[in-house]
């Protein structure tokens, strides 16, 4: 092995192991490219050429914000309008209405809740609002429904919150018809209009942090999230939500 590749190797692994401690993402070596693609900004941004130099200054300098940056960045972003959406109608269909009934038979006045983990930029989340905006509201008996969508990136929870997304991003997933009834046009993107905003609750959350402080839910997506994960913080992830 030459000493530049040597170098490439260990910035590598030195940043990969930084994923592992902060988000539980597992990277190999084949998955360089990956890293290297999801880091360019950061890169950039820090006139850094390679991740032994990111690596490098992370190692000399202590720096907690960017090294939570650079674990946020790395982690999937992939998400969609209504992706695997027979998941998101059984939830609306069937799950929520069961719950309602169960809190109605036993004079439960709390709100229904869902989690969505690793929300992203927030498209699961507010699917799901365009759903419980269409559905019947007999059919929850009266039960107000409440969404936190949650994410480790600081930058996607803020687009999130905003609302406006990408002509590529408005196209995936979503029907002409919910596009303009749910969205306006705006220079450079499309905007979600505000009373379906004011349905979903956005928070920059690590699920390797505790997380106890927000509570019970009646569903949790935690999808795209622990199939990157290493098992075993996978499993201990898993068995932490439960009780959520």
């Amino acid at each position: 092995m030459t000493e530049s590749m040597r170098k490439m190797t260990t910035g590598f692994d030195e940043i990969a192991d930084l994923a592992l401690r902060t988000s539980g993402q597992i990277f190999h070596r084949a998955q360089q490219y990956l890293v290297e693609a999801r880091l360019a900004h950061i890169l950039r941004r820090e006139n850094f050429s390679t991740l032994e130099e990111l690596s490098n200054c992370l190692t000399v300098r202590s720096n907690v914000l960017l090294e939570r940056e650079v674990a946020a960045a790395l982690t999937s972003k992939e998400t969609a309008f209504f992706r695997d959406r027979h998941i998101l109608r059984q939830i609306v269909d069937d799950i929520l209405p069961r719950a309602a009934r169960r809190k109605a038979e036993t004079g439960d006045t709390t709100p229904l809740r869902i989690l969505c983990a690793g929300g992203s930029t927030g498209q699961e989340a507010y699917s799901l609002a365009m759903l419980l905006h269409e559905m019947d509201a007999e059919s929850l008996s009266g039960c107000e429904v409440q969404i936190l969508s949650i994410d480790i990136c600081k930058a996607s929870t803020e687009r999130a919150k905003a609302g406006v997304f990408g002509h590529f991003e408005i196209q995936t997933g979503l029907s002409v018809h919910r596009m303009l009834a749910y969205f306006d046009k705006e220079d450079g993107g499309w905007c979600l209009n505000a009373s379906l905003r004011r349905c979903v609750q956005f928070e920059v959350m690590n699920l390797r942090e505790p997380f106890d402080h927000i509570g019970l839910f009646d569903v949790v997506l935690c999808r795209n999230v622990i199939s990157f994960m290493a098992s075993q913080i996978a499993q201990d992830l898993t068995e932490r939500l439960v009780p959520l």
